[in-house]
C-alpha cells in the first residue's frame, strides 16, 4: 500500500500526511483525517522522530515499529471509509506536508532544538524515549 511505502521511503517514520483532503472526501461526507486525532497526532510523533533521526547522529528510527504503525494507521483510516485514491491525494499534498512541517519545527523550538546543534535534536530524542512518548517508542540510541 502506499501509505506504507511512502513511510518507509521516509526512514520508515515519517511523511508529513494528512488523509482524506480535496473533492473526493468532501463528496462522500467525510472530513479531513487530519482531523482525526489519532491519525494527526501518530503522524506528528513520526515527523518529530524522523527529524531527530536526521540530525542526531546518536539516534536511529526503530524500523519495524514504524513499518508496523505505518500499517495500522493506513487499516485505520481505511476502516473510517476513505479509499486508496483519498490516500494517495493526501501523500501529494504539498499545503498538508508544509502544516506538518511548520507544527513539527514549533515543537522542536519550544523544546530548544537549534538547526544545526545536533546535541539539541539528541536531547530532546532522549527526553522522548524516557518519556515513553510515541517519538520516543520510535527511536533509538545507538550504542
Amino acid at each position: 500500500m502506499r501509505l506504507l511505502g511512502h513511510i518507509s521511503a521516509a526512514a520508515a517514520l515519517a511523511g508529513a500526511l494528512t488523509l482524506g483532503t480535496g473533492p473526493a472526501a468532501a463528496a462522500e461526507g467525510l472530513p479531513p483525517l487530519r482531523e482525526n486525532a489519532h491519525v494527526w497526532n501518530s503522524l506528528f510523533a513520526a515527523a518529530v522522530g524522523d527529524e531527530i533521526r536526521k540530525n542526531c547522529p546518536t539516534m536511529s528510527a526503530r524500523i519495524f515499529r514504524a513499518l508496523r504503525g505505518a500499517h495500522e494507521l493506513e487499516e485505520h483510516a481505511l476502516s473510517l471509509g476513505y479509499t486508496e485514491e483519498q490516500i494517495e491525494a493526501f501523500l501529494d499534498s504539498d499545503d498538508e506536508q508544509d502544516r506538518m512541517r511548520a507544527q513539527r519545527d514549533a515543537y522542536l523550538a519550544r523544546h530548544g532544538v537549534k538547526e544545526g546543534d545536533a546535541e539539541s535534536y539528541c536531547r530532546l530524542g532522549r527526553e522522548e524515549i524516557a518519556r515513553g512518548s510515541l517519538t520516543g517508542w520510535l527511536l533509538r540510541e545507538k550504542r
